[in-house]
């Protein structure tokens, strides 16, 4: 009997890129977790200049959840609560040498998506979901 592979979970939605000026543009997203990669999430953003290929950005599901209701990260990805006029979202700061870019996440979005995460790996039980040896016979394959 073969066990059941949890499935990975992806949500489309749309962030707003926050402008220097305040202004937000729309820019398609998803939203994305993999459960062999069970401490991270991804997100992909389907830039229409990038050539097609979406870009993406990788960060711990610890991190995103934290970011729900408090301040959370440092360097590259840093999440907190925003709230404004359009309702309540999450703020997802990104920086890189090539700049930073500063998104509006709406709360509900992500609460959603994490929910889904969590009944695919629980909170806490993510090492049930690694593959050490695997991980390993990938790293000595490269030498």
């Amino acid at each position: 009997m073969s066990a059941i592979r949890p499935s990975t979970v992806e949500v489309e939605t749309s962030l707003r890129l926050v402008a220097p000026d305040a202004t937000a543009l729309p820019v398609r997203a998803s939203l994305r977790y993999d459960p062999n990669d069970p401490y991270a999430v991804h997100v992909l953003f389907h830039a229409e200049s990038a050539g097609g290929e979406p870009v993406s950005w990788s960060f711990a599901r610890e991190l995103l959840f934290t970011g729900l209701d408090e301040p959370a990260g440092i360097g590259d990805v840093r999440v907190w609560p925003w709230n404004g006029p359009r309702g309540d979202f999450v703020a997802l700061a990104l920086s890189s040498p090539d700049g930073n870019a500063l998104f509006e996440v709406p709360r509900s979005v992500l609460v959603r998506f994490l929910r889904r995460t969590y009944s695919v790996v629980p909170r806490g039980h993510e090492t049930d979901h690694l593959d050490v040896d695997n991980a390993v016979n990938r790293l000595l394959a490269g030498r």
